[in-house]
């Protein structure tokens, strides 16, 4: 193989993947109080998240020691998962405590101010139970928030009352369900008066980026009384309701096609704030995440634009949309106590930062940062948008990062590498990425697609992709790649793809084509009628619109399914799979390589244990990337700084069955512990995790880490002449 050229020889490769994995921080949900801001945060090389706050003078603390972990599987791919509350002591003085999911078992619970010990709000029952988005309500004794129920084998979700006393603990009863019977919850908001609640609710078939309702029911002491649909229905998305008045919400739907703002009163026609060709508000995948809010003033923070999105200071008496200049690309997750506006932002040179706006100066200040100083920062590609030519002239949107070294003159097209987000109903964004700059550094391009069916782009975008997956995001993938070649910045012969969940698919069936040099997909679907059957219930009629329903389309299901067109695929695969994943199981890589395997085709499978959707240990991260970097190596021509990696042609030997315990025998394979889904799909769960396929960043995993007893493929020592 030869060394990728440049006029200096062969690129340097100034950045590890330790470098990478170890990356930075992931921080999450903020919230603020009188100025205090609490938030959660990620600890990559403990394998947790906590919780953190920042006091007015500036000093921050970490709220929650090891092993305490914050997380909600709400979903599986669960959202925020705490909220400051008001407390007092024997002198009545207020001090804001904290409410929290707990990773381990899913329970509620309350850290009072000052005391490192949480105690429990909801009852053990072994994780049957999920509490997901929760509110403050009116009169401050309780939360407000979505519980997720497994029982029986079905799940079940309600919105729930949980009181701050702890009562809930012990007795079950004093966690009183408000309202039940559809079959997925968001947002539930109640009033400034107590006097009203609303929420937002959607069925299956649906996802919530195709249909939901915003409903509003009177709220007392007996419950919730005289629901009725205020927005929103089978074509229109509605997400996060937030009260202006006792009377008034404003609320984010995509009715004319994009998410807009709109005033809605108890009764009558909603009212457009300020109608644009552009989305006012992320698509609605993980639960709390809002990209807008009302100060006391009257006045409105949102974010806006198109995948990526900054803020504007919206005035309602005016209706002028002032932007706020930052420099910072990609803003998400506000929050706001009435006067100070947090959210978490970043741009492709800038990693997540804590930020705290000013919406009367405009004025954004930095109050922590993910990373302080990174060792690479010279290596980082800087993208630029491009709008490519797909098939048949539709536009498709993509990221380009040129390959990026100041010790390297580049020459001639380079080899590229297409990213296909997961989701698929998501969107990549120019989030900083490390990732990225570890390919890039070493003379790698990447072209990060936002293939048909992206969020960001408007409802129509989205549909492209209604009973076309696998052919119109592979189309546009493919489309990308022979736009850069076309341009001269691509080698035809030395392009790769890859992506992960949804992605991993995407990967998967482009390599049934022609235009790639070889694939990777990490805990990609393969089967699609497995996976109908095998994930979770989120997503469990997610293909009814993306392939069609059963058993109707099955032979639709069968011909678009990686695993029964291995025949077809022409190029090396490598495939990387977490043996907890509940989300797209084990079971899918390993068919994939049984089918490759038998027709002798090259691959390597890698397993990883207790690693869910979504790699978290900083060891596997560093294993998973270098396997990725020796893939390329060998399948587009270069010598790499890393193991090289082993293929193989033969089917991988079948896993061991376990051994049941004696003392509560279950069926083989039953983990007992579902871990949590990435938010967002992605490889470095709580990093790119929500870059790539919606969130998440911040998934979070549980159990050992190590490898697996057996792997398809390996890398193999480096020697030395």
């Amino acid at each position: 193989m030869s060394e990728l050229s440049s006029p200096h020889g062969s690129w340097p490769s100034p950045i590890s993947a330790g470098d990478v994995a170890r990356g930075v921080r992931r921080m999450a949900f903020p919230s603020v109080v009188d100025g205090t801001v609490w938030w959660e945060e990620g600890r990559p090389e403990e394998g947790r998240t906590t919780l953190m706050r920042r006091d007015t003078d500036g000093t921050v603390t970490e709220l929650l020691p090891a092993p305490w972990s914050v997380g909600t599987r709400v979903h599986e791919y669960g959202g925020r998962a705490h909220l400051p509350v008001p407390r007092r002591d024997d002198k009545a003085i207020t001090r804001m405590g904290v409410v929290f999911s707990s990773s381990a078992d899913q329970r509620l619970y309350l850290l009072e101010h000052g005391s490192r010990e949480p105690f429990p709000l909801t009852p053990d029952d072994e994780a049957a139970s999920r509490y997901a988005d929760p509110a403050l309500s009116a009169d401050g004794r309780g939360v407000l928030c979505v519980r997720e129920r497994h029982e029986d084998g079905s799940v079940r979700r309600s919105v729930v009352s949980v009181p701050l006393s702890g009562r809930g603990a012990q007795d079950p009863s004093a966690v009183r369900e408000l309202v039940s019977g559809a079959d997925f919850y968001a947002s539930p908001t109640p009033s400034p008066d107590g006097a009203h609640l609303a929420y937002v609710r959607w069925n299956h078939p649906r996802m919530p980026w195709d249909g939901s309702e915003l409903r509003v029911g009177a709220l007392d002491a007996s419950g919730l009384s005289g629901e009725y649909t205020l927005k929103g229905g089978v074509d229109e998305s509605v997400v996060s309701p937030t009260w202006v008045d006792d009377t008034t919400l404003y609320v984010a739907s995509d009715w004319p096609g994009w998410w807009n703002l709109y005033q809605a009163g108890m009764t009558g026609q909603a009212i457009a704030l300020y109608p644009a060709e552009e989305e006012f508000h992320a698509p609605p995948g993980r639960l709390g995440n809002r990209s807008f809010c009302v100060l006391d003033s009257g006045v409105v923070v949102a974010l806006h634009g198109n995948a990526d999105m900054t803020p504007s200071v919206y005035d309602p008496d005016t209706l002028d949309l002032t932007p706020v200049r930052t420099e910072l690309t990609t803003w998400s997750m506000l929050d706001t106590d009435g006067r100070a506006v947090v959210a978490v932002a970043s741009s492709p040179t800038e990693p997540q930062c804590l930020v705290r706006l000013d919406p009367g100066s405009g004025g954004v200040e930095v109050l922590r940062r993910s990373a302080e100083e990174l060792p690479y920062a010279a290596y980082l590609p800087v993208p630029r948008r491009e709008t490519l030519p797909g098939r048949y002239g539709a536009p498709v949107n993509a990221n380009v990062y040129p390959p990026t070294n100041p010790d390297v003159a580049a020459e001639g097209p380079a080899p590229y590498v297409v990213w296909a987000h997961g989701g698929p109903v998501s969107a990549s964004t120019l989030e900083f990425d490390p990732v990225k700059a570890y390919f890039t550094s070493r003379g790698i391009g990447v072209v990060d697609v936002n293939y048909g069916g992206s969020t960001g782009y408007g409802r129509s975008y989205r549909k492209r992709l209604h009973k076309e997956w696998g052919v119109v995001d592979v189309e546009d993938c493919a489309a990308a790649a022979r736009a850069l070649v076309e341009q001269g910045a691509a080698d035809p012969e030395r392009l790769a793809i890859r992506g992960p969940s949804a992605g991993g698919y995407t990967a998967l069936m482009a390599l049934t084509g022609d235009t790639f040099a070889g694939g990777v997909s990490l805990f990609g679907v393969t089967d699609l009628l497995g996976f109908s059957d095998t994930t979770h219930d989120f997503e469990s009629h997610f293909l009814d619109s993306l392939v069609g329903t059963l058993p109707g389309f099955a032979e639709r299901y069968r011909e678009r399914s990686p695993v029964h067109r291995a025949e077809d695929v022409g190029a090396p695969v490598l495939l990387l799979q977490g043996l907890e994943d509940k989300v797209v199981t084990p079971d899918q890589a390993t068919a994939m390589a049984t089918a490759l395997g038998r027709r002798g085709a090259p691959y390597a499978l890698l397993e990883f244990e207790g690693e869910a959707h979504g790699f978290v240990s900083q060891d596997v991260r560093v294993r998973a990337l270098e396997a990725e970097l020796a893939f390329y190596a060998r399948v587009l021509g270069f010598e790499a700084d890393v193991a090289p990696l082993e293929l193989v042609t033969t089917p991988p030997e079948p896993r061991p069955e376990p051994e049941a315990s004696a003392e509560e025998p279950g069926p083989a394979g039953d983990t007992g512990d579902e871990g949590t889904a990435a938010s967002g799909e992605d490889e470095t769960a709580g990093d790119t995790a929500a870059a790539e396929a919606d969130a998440d960043p911040e998934a979070q995993a549980t159990g050992a880490v190590g490898e697996a007893p057996r792997s398809a493929g390996t890398a193999t020592p480096a020697t030395s002449d």
